[in-house]
């Protein structure tokens, strides 16, 4: 095969992920011989998680099951919130336990609960735009009955009498939630909206967009199927028209006669993915064919 291979910038950890991360670590470092359990995934992504028992953190998920529900599961110890925030119910809940909390959330997951409460307090009915089981979108609209998550535009009510204000998960898709803005504009005029989209996401899902037109025919996005931000990656390379999007966690899974017809691979990644397994995948197609490397945990957190 002969190919060029183009790493799409910017790559690797965001800010709020490195502070989850770090944060994480710094709590074993201070408290050696303490059980620390973190309260669902740190970040959204497997090899994360494995890499952070190396440290004797325990992490307890289940995906049926809210954050709430799962605090039951902790009796003692240390609590880590995630980076992707949890209620003031989950935070009152822990205390009633008697447990430590160490908040590993991401700065603007906070502001976003921030600016919600506010909205709420001022007597405005919150549309939520994000995705129903997500922790982050959950920590918001299981606050209060006057938060409405909205998915679709079919989730959009016709009968709101107060004041409505517009925000949405930090992770979304730009193109997806200006399409629900423009949809809710036209049943409520006056609706107040704030795009909430973080930062590392907008840049990401941009650089892709950036692409089309281009000689890319084919987009290999490293993320875990869990991670939101991964999969709007992979949807907006459709978007973009490029040929051939291939999602995949790691090396290991990359099937290489899938790129048989490839004349130009770029490489994008997730904000929760490890920038050293984008590498592994960058470095086997620049030296192709040679053998796959396994994976080294004790890199992932680097």
């Amino acid at each position: 095969m002969k190919y060029k291979v183009t790493k799409v910038k910017p790559q690797g950890y965001c800010g709020g992920v490195l502070k989850a991360i770090q944060t994480a670590k710094e709590c074993r470092k201070q408290n050696p011989d303490m059980p620390i359990t973190i309260l669902g995934n740190l970040v959204h992504n497997s090899y994360v998680k494995k890499a952070l028992q190396l440290y004797d953190l325990k992490t307890i998920e289940d995906p049926s099951k809210t954050r709430w529900e799962l605090l039951d599961q902790i009796l003692e110890g240390i609590v880590i919130f995630t980076a992707h925030g949890v209620s003031s119910k989950v935070v009152q809940k822990a205390k009633e336990k008697g447990l430590r909390i160490v908040d590993a959330s991401c700065p603007f997951v906070l502001q976003t609960q921030s600016i919600v409460k506010d909205k709420l307090e001022q007597g405005y009915t919150v549309f939520y735009i994000g995705k129903k089981g997500h922790p982050e979108a959950e920590a918001i609209y299981s606050t209060s009955d006057k938060v409405i998550l909205i998915e679709t535009e079919n989730d959009i009510p016709n009968n709101i009498h107060t004041p409505i204000f517009v925000t949405n998960q930090t992770t979304m898709s730009v193109l997806e939630i200006n399409t629900l803005f423009q949809a809710i504009r036209k049943v409520y005029p006056n609706a107040q909206i704030h795009d909430e989209i973080c930062n590392a996401t907008r840049v990401r899902q941009q650089a892709i967009l950036d692409l089309k037109d281009s000689d890319v025919d084919t987009l290999i996005v490293v993320g875990d199927p869990t991670s939101n931000n991964t999969q709007k990656l992979a949807a907006i390379g459709k978007t973009a028209g490029i040929q051939t999007v291939l999602q995949v966690q790691n090396l290991q899974q990359l099937d290489t006669t899938s790129l048989k017809e490839s004349k130009h691979i770029a490489i994008t990644s997730g904000a929760s993915t490890p920038t050293y397994l984008m590498e592994q995948i960058y470095s086997y197609l620049c030296q192709y064919p040679c053998q796959k490397e396994d994976i080294d945990l004790h890199k992932i957190l680097d």
